[in-house]
């Protein structure tokens, strides 16, 4: 996962720094006078979180401090989460909490024995305050280990307004009609869409997408953890209708070969640089960062995006992503380390990074307002409308040799795809060969 990791907290800081200046409320939100019953203990948290995303994380820890009269101290380790982690508990230094941003990780944490299951008061909270789906995501064995406190929201198609007025056309309903929509918009003299093919991870959002609202969530659940194999009729169907993308040469900027020799801040760049190559590039709420940041784009003006539309009589899909808080069984300060969670879990702590920009909550007690931009504050309401309807993504869910690694597995059998669409039943078959040895491995 580690090129996709750095992209996504490159594009997620760039958003960051984009949002923050047009925070409402002009100030950090109070986590009021607290009791101060956790004076002389200083938390220690480790994340993945550097720059930008650090730096506003660093406002939510410290409102924590203003509550309670802890001190905090955070450690940023990088992709690799697992190894560094492992490291601290091997040399007697664990921390207290560790934010981990993909489920597998999770899960691989639990089953090591290194998790404390939360508490009651906190398990409660989450309850009340997140969709169950969360929860799920959350759990190991039938006990919630995590709380998601950032998402990400990667059922998001970004385009032009001037390429759509130009073509004549109106944001889509239908999968379909997005299609149509783009070859309207090639035919007026622009590509329809840029594609990142250069990273596969881009490819796999793409499928996810598609075979959430086609096959359904069930089907969904059953293929990500690999209960039914990838050559299953669902998982032909989606690729074939990928393939009627792939195939078109007027919907996709540069054919193939364009498509696979783009990366995602290209495909961005392609759409909304100064010299437009496309009309659409479909990504997560992040892409706003990099279109706003880079390229001076007004978001919800001259840059705006629709939700990935419904797929063959589908639901429209919701695909996400997120970073969650568990308490390691050797952290030195456990007392701290649950009240922290508990914070966590409370709409004021999320209002402290939503405020500051760059961040999406799962917390339906958010605030709609506390965003302070109509943009992240639509993309957010469409986060928690979709309720349980929400999936993670999937190739986060595998194994990283299958779905997190570049030129192996899902990302290159896509790429290879994305190349020559043209068999698609081969296509699943190849991606079942290596689901199958990741899965056993």
């Amino acid at each position: 996962m580690m090129t996709r990791r750095r992209m996504a907290m490159a594009c997620c800081s760039a958003l960051a720094l984009a949002l923050g200046a047009t925070a409402c409320g002009g100030g950090p939100v109070s986590a009021g006078g607290g009791s101060k019953e956790l004076s002389g203990q200083t938390l220690d948290v480790a994340g993945v979180w550097s720059g930008a995303e650090q730096k506003n994380f660093q406002k939510v820890l410290d409102a924590f401090t203003e509550k309670t009269g802890a001190k905090t101290r955070f450690t940023s380790t990088g992709d690799n989460v697992s190894t560094v982690v492992g490291s601290k508990i091997e040399g007697g230094n664990a921390p207290d909490v560790v934010m981990v941003p993909q489920v597998g990780v999770l899960q691989q944490f639990a089953r090591k024995g290194w998790l404390k299951p939360l508490p009651t008061r906190t398990v409660n909270a989450v309850h009340t305050n997140f969709a169950p789906v969360w929860s799920m995501y959350g759990s190991v064995d039938g006990k919630l280990y995590g709380l998601y406190f950032k998402a990400a929201h990667k059922s998001t198609v970004w385009y032009s307004p001037e390429a759509f007025e130009q073509a004549g056309v109106e944001v889509p309903k239908t999968y379909e009609e997005m299609l149509a929509n783009g070859r309207a918009v090639s035919d007026s003299g622009l590509p329809a869409f840029a594609v990142a093919g250069e990273d596969g991870w881009t490819l796999t959002d793409w499928f996810e997408n598609i075979y959430l609202s086609q096959a359904g969530p069930e089907k969904y659940d059953r293929l990500a953890r690999h209960e039914i194999e990838w050559t299953d009729p669902t998982v032909v169907k989606a690729l074939t209708t990928l393939g009627k993308l792939f195939s078109d040469g007027r919907l996709i900027a540069g054919g193939p070969k364009g498509a696979l020799g783009t990366d995602f801040p290209g495909s961005v760049e392609k759409v909304f640089g100064p010299d437009p190559e496309a009309g659409m590039v479909y990504e997560g709420d992040f892409v706003a960062g990099i279109a706003k940041d880079q390229f001076g784009r007004k978001i919800g003006q001259d840059a705006a995006f629709f939700p990935f539309p419904a797929v063959g009589g589908g639901k429209a899909p919701v695909v996400s992503g997120g970073d969650a808080a568990v308490v390691l069984k050797d952290g030195k300060h456990q007392k701290a380390a649950e009240a922290f969670l508990a914070f966590l879990a409370t709409p004021e702590a999320a209002a402290v990074w939503a405020e500051a920009g760059g961040f999406l909550s799962p917390n339906k007690k958010l605030d709609l307002a506390s965003y302070g931009d109509d943009t992240v504050r639509e993309t957010a309401k469409s986060l928690i409308d979709a309720g349980d309807a929400v999936r993670f993504d999937m190739s986060d869910q595998a194994p990283a040799s299958f779905g997190g690694t570049k030129g192996v597995g899902e990302w290159k059998l896509l790429q290879d795809f994305l190349r020559d669409p043209s068999d698609p039943a081969a296509t699943a078959a190849a991606l079942e060969a290596a689901a199958a040895k990741a899965y056993k491995g």
